[in-house]
């Protein structure tokens, strides 16, 4: 008899468990879906300040002068005015082999020829969970050394992408603070903002590491760079109109944070590799796009405010032609 009343218990409480799950997952997708409600304003769109991210073919030799021209036709008729290209990664040591950027030096001054106005940064990284340890100072010296010698060959600029930032990580604060001395454009990648209250430490809890930044640190962080560009995909949501929440959510917490001196990205997913098909069917340029304008509606003309697309070399002609009639 107590060993059956005890698993009762043991079922009852499990069961009222599930229940405030399902009842708080239901709760966030309500919210979210109250987010991408509305029309947008007619105004809210580009102002012609949006980035690109390119893949590491453009700098490690495979990418050709002919190759630059046509991505500069392309170019032309958007509003992309910054791109991030991969050239790196760091070693887990914090060294950057100069191997891997053989072909920069001639890819940089062909942008700078054929587009005098977009601003060409080095997207450099790693693997911070099980690689690169920020915490090590010597890691961090590399890390800058590294960094000073790539901008020897002209980027305009340096875009940190380091994956996963704990929230309150001091070490990454400090490379952005020595970083300066080395780069007048600095901009990094972001994880997304914390949504909602508890869902911070609820992520971690699951995943074993920090998903969301809480706003105070977000803001540290933005206060040490001159862009900045939250990775709003890998969003977990199954449907478009909660996606499009999703993205409505971070761009409006994202707006009252970051400074009007400072540009803000909100990164566009034009990728099609999630790993599940609901994630492929729910995150599109398109729907970044009608969030990103919702929160600008809401809150006001911003000149420094665009979308980051994600990544050239799986952007399809359906991407580029959501980002041209949804955002431009």
């Amino acid at each position: 008899m107590i060993a059956r009343t005890v698993i009762r218990r043991g079922v009852r409480l499990l069961a009222l468990a599930l229940a405030i799950v399902v009842a708080l997952v239901g709760l966030i997708a309500a919210a979210l879906r109250l987010q991408f409600t509305g029309a947008p304003a007619a105004w809210a769109k580009s102002t012609g300040n949006d980035a690109l991210w390119l893949g590491h073919a453009w700098v490690d030799g495979r990418r050709t002068e002919r190759d630059v021209e046509r991505l500069a036709a392309r170019l032309r008729t958007t509003g992309i005015k910054d791109v991030y290209v991969h050239s790196g990664p760091f070693e887990f040591d914090g060294r950057l082999d100069p191997a891997k950027y053989p072909n920069a030096a001639n890819f940089v001054q062909w942008m700078h020829q054929r587009l005098p106005g977009v601003r060409v940064s080095a997207w450099l990284g790693q693997d911070v969970k099980d690689g690169l340890d920020l915490d090590d100072p010597k890691s961090r010296e590399n890390v800058l050394a590294g960094v000073a010698a790539i901008m020897k060959t002209g980027y305009d600029g340096v875009h940190y992408n380091f994956e996963p930032i704990g929230d309150g990580d001091t070490e990454f604060l400090d490379l952005l603070d020595r970083t300066r001395r080395h780069t007048r454009l600095l901009s990094a990648s972001s994880p997304q903002i914390e949504p909602y209250p508890g869902m911070r430490l609820t992520a971690r809890a699951i995943l074993g590491h920090d998903k969301y930044w809480s706003q105070g640190y977000f803001r540290q962080v933005v206060n040490r760079l001159d862009q900045v560009a939250i990775m709003t995909y890998d969003s977990f949501t199954p449907l478009q109109s909660l996606y499009g929440g999703y993205v409505a959510r971070q761009a409006e917490l994202a707006l009252d944070l970051v400074p009007d001196t400072k540009a803000l990205y909100i990164g566009a997913p034009a990728y099609h590799d999630h790993g599940v098909a609901w994630a492929d069917y729910a995150e599109s340029v398109g729907m970044a796009a009608e969030g990103a304008r919702l929160a600008l509606t809401g809150h006001g003309r911003r000149e420094r405010f665009g979308l980051a697309l994600y990544v050239d070399f799986a952007a399809t002609e359906e991407d580029w032609r959501e980002y041209m009639t949804r955002w431009r």
